[in-house]
């Protein structure tokens, strides 16, 4: 049986053979055969065409789906029962070692930069350097704001630290590649991606996010876990507005 949904979605996306064979690195007669006789790609060319073309491997190749949630669950490192655990070398790691990614969706997050007074400075370096540095805060003039800060039991509090973080970021607001945007979105969970790493901190109603959950999530080709939750990045991202 021919692989439908691959042609389809070569041709729904504007791509072609010869252009999905050159973004996975193989002959265009590869790509044929994954069409007309269904076989299976490679895990890394499952994933970069699966990317290319903007929809998900295992709708490409259902036949995947078991590795694919295998490879997801692997993504996990670890689990802190709440934020205030989370080794503050490990922070200090991430962003220390941070070569082409450095993206941050919060409220606020403003104990970042209280414990990291060189945040912004280095922030510059890195995007001076060639990272891409995204930050999402919440603005503070938000009706989102004012109910989370009620939720949590804080008041206009949380309104406050998204101006204070703000603050604290305005020295690398003006260097090139680093990008800070207000949201208006329910946040569902807060996020500090690292290139292949990312801390997800959920938001548990009625408590303060530092009370709450932290998981760590690193990379591996083929899985999901990490790219969804930077799906949710990317549409918050586009939904903000420069600060």
């Amino acid at each position: 049986m021919a692989n439908e949904r691959l042609r389809a979605s070569i041709s729904a996306s504007g791509a072609t053979i010869q252009s999905v064979a050159a973004q996975v690195g193989v002959d265009p007669k590869t790509v044929e055969r994954w069409i007309t006789t269904d076989r299976t790609p490679h895990r890394s060319h499952r994933w970069k065409a699966a990317t290319f073309l903007g929809v998900d491997e295992i709708y490409l190749w259902p036949s995947v789906a078991r590795q694919a949630e295998t490879v997801s669950a692997s993504e996990l490192v670890t689990y802190y029962p709440h934020r205030g655990v989370v080794p503050v070398d490990l922070w200090s790691s991430l962003i220390d070692n941070a070569v082409n990614h450095v993206e941050v969706l919060v409220y606020a997050g403003l104990f970042l930069f209280d414990g990291h007074p060189e945040l912004a400075d280095l922030l510059s370096r890195k995007a001076r350097a060639g990272a891409q540095v995204r930050v999402l805060l919440g603005d503070p003039t938000s009706e989102v704001i004012r109910q989370r800060g009620e939720e949590e039991g804080i008041g206009a509090d949380l309104a406050a630290r998204s101006r204070m973080t703000r603050r604290y970021l305005e020295p690398a607001m003006t260097t090139p590649g680093v990008e800070v945007r207000l949201h208006e979105t329910i946040l569902y969970n807060s996020l500090y991606r690292f290139d292949d790493d990312v801390l997800v901190n959920p938001h548990v109603l009625g408590a303060p996010a530092g009370q709450n959950p932290v998981l760590h999530f690193r990379y591996i080709p083929g899985g999901r876990t990490f790219r969804h939750y930077m799906k949710s990045f990317d549409y918050a991202w586009e939904r903000g507005t420069p600060a």
